[in-house]
């Protein structure tokens, strides 16, 4: 179930991941360092952004996320 309480859950995840990978990760890497789904990872990663915790910058093959 989605819901705002989940999508923090999975944005602290998100956030572990990034800090335990020196803090870079493209969302395949968030896949598979937190075990969520592509739209959970999405989810956490918006969450993150609009907290203003990481940068989120788009190439032609993938989307790498910064922490700030």
């Amino acid at each position: 179930m989605m819901n705002v309480e989940t999508i923090g859950l999975w944005a602290g995840a998100a956030w572990n991941a990034l800090n335990d990978a020196n803090g870079t990760l493209n969302v395949k890497g968030l896949k598979k360092a937190t075990k969520l789904k592509e739209k959970e990872v999405y989810a956490a990663i918006g969450w993150l952004a609009r907290e203003g915790k990481v940068n989120v910058a788009e190439t032609e093959t993938e989307v790498e996320v910064t922490l700030l």
